[in-house]
């Protein structure tokens, strides 16, 4: 599964690639101007390979990382 920005700003992951992730972990967060929007797993997997960079710019829509199952 691909996991995307909710939208533009600053990503922080809580996870690294090998991680095994459950249902509703927290993935990262997206912080923009004050605002943070944690990104969760939508299943149970695998975490692959990380997109981008730690405290890096995103877009919205942008890919962030993607959990195998």
């Amino acid at each position: 599964m691909d996991i995307c920005a909710p939208f533009a700003g600053i990503v922080r992951y809580h996870v690294a690639a090998g991680d095994t992730v459950a249902t509703g972990d927290a993935l990262a967060t997206v912080e923009a101007v004050k605002l943070e929007a944690p990104v969760l797993a939508p299943g149970p997997g695998t975490v692959g390979k990380l997109a981008r960079e730690d405290f890096s710019d995103v877009l919205g829509g942008q890919l962030l990382l993607e959990v195998n199952e």
